[in-house]
């Protein structure tokens, strides 16, 4: 499969990280666009960033890379961490950059676009950019964590709306916490 992967400036990175950790690059073709702001919070927030050897890096000024049109085939884009910014420039119309024209790409072509906002409380523009992205057949995929699987630590925690991301784009992780079957496997051993 062929992903575009992008990054904008909200806080998160951990969950830019730890996606392109659980991706098998060797197995699938991924693009990587992170704004500047993205690379800046990155080096803030993580004291050792690492973009696997294969994956392609663009920056985001080139709108010379293939999934800026329309007739290159991709499965599936992600913008993690997203911020509000760039949804509203998304929700615009907005392709000035890679990332923006990218994401407007996926939208025209009907492919998926994922959406990964951190930020919060959310403003009444914040709210009406969603549900404009929503109707134009964006996925909105918060970066809340889940607790039910019981998270260990940090990276536990961020990884349960990483499983998320994952089953979005059709990579389901073996490792992720399905609801059912722990829920079926707790009654049968009290059974």
């Amino acid at each position: 499969m062929k992903f575009v992967i992008a990054a904008t400036g909200a806080s998160g990175a951990i969950y830019l990280q730890r996606l392109l950790e659980q991706i098998d690059c060797a197995a699938h073709e991924i693009h990587l666009v992170m704004s500047a702001h993205a690379q800046q919070v990155a080096a803030q927030e993580l004291d050792n960033f690492k973009i696997p050897s294969r994956v392609s890096r663009h920056p985001e000024s080139d709108l010379n890379v293939p999934f800026v049109s329309g007739s290159a085939r991709f499965d599936a884009m992600v913008i993690v961490p997203c911020s509000m910014a760039t949804i509203g420039r998304i929700a615009s119309g907005s392709s000035d950059s890679a990332l923006l024209r990218a994401a407007d790409v996926f939208l025209k072509e009907r492919r998926k676009l994922i959406l990964v906002p951190r930020e919060t409380p959310w403003n009444l523009i914040h709210a009406r950019n969603i549900v404009t992205l929503l109707e134009a057949g964006a996925i909105v995929l918060p970066a809340i964590p889940s607790f039910y699987s019981r998270p260990k630590s940090l990276v536990d925690l961020v990884d349960t709306v990483v499983w998320r991301i994952l089953d979005q784009i059709g990579l389901p992780n073996p490792r992720a916490y399905r609801w059912q079957d722990k829920v079926a496997e707790t009654s049968r051993k009290k059974n």
